[in-house]
């Protein structure tokens, strides 16, 4: 064997053995475990931490203006046209008739289930003793089961505060002898209460 064949033999040899080297620095570059720069577990910041628990941070949803606040700047116009949604269940002229609901001329200041000769359910004859005051009404048309638990009104709620505030301030109108308007709470006195809790006093009931 010449020269010439020998050396392409160790020529061969070397590449082969220059390009394995060469793989096994690359694989352990991309693939090797690396040592983290701090030893040790970092731990998230308290920034990262806040409200991470109870629905991850949602924000929480804005205090609601108290009735007597959302009533002053009320317009009863557009609670009158709200009442359109409600026809098909209510009637709301004096001396209406009953529907699925009850006629709510007169709603405002009343007893809960104060109409002789309407089916209301055995949750609201329960409350027949609480007057239908501006508070009440507004956590009933927020809520009406949460307000009346078992209630038979078939309605999930009126959710939007000035909405109601409309519609209350109308309903309030709509009356021989409406109620005179709660006056607006200053900044920092007691806020509304939740739904279904207590009512503050009203005028008293008239007579049906």
């Amino acid at each position: 064997m010449d020269s010439f064949e020998v050396n392409k033999i160790l020529g061969a040899v070397l590449g082969t053995l220059t390009f394995t080297v060469a793989l096994i620095i690359g694989s352990d570059m991309l693939f090797g475990a690396h040592a983290p720069e701090k030893p040790g577990y970092e731990l998230p910041s308290p920034a990262e931490t806040a409200g991470a628990g109870h629905g991850g941070g949602a924000p929480a949803a804005a205090p609601v203006e108290p009735i007597a606040n959302r009533l002053a700047v009320a317009d009863p116009a557009k609670g009158e046209a709200l009442t359109k949604q409600c026809l098909s269940c209510h009637s709301f002229e004096k001396g209406g008739p009953n529907k699925v609901g009850p006629n709510l001329y007169g709603v405002i200041g009343n007893h809960h289930a104060h109409l002789e000769g309407f089916g209301y359910s055995a949750a609201m004859k329960e409350k027949s003793g609480e007057q239908w005051t501006f508070e009440a009404i507004d956590h009933f048309l927020e809520n009406p089961q949460a307000a009346v638990p078992k209630t038979a009104m078939n309605f999930p709620g009126l959710k939007k505060p000035d909405a109601r505030a409309n519609l209350i301030a109308w309903l309030n109108k709509n009356s021989d002898n409406p109620l005179p308007l709660p006056p607006p709470t200053a900044p920092g006195d007691a806020a509304a209460p939740p739904a279904g809790g207590a009512p503050a006093p009203a005028a008293p009931a008239k007579a049906h």
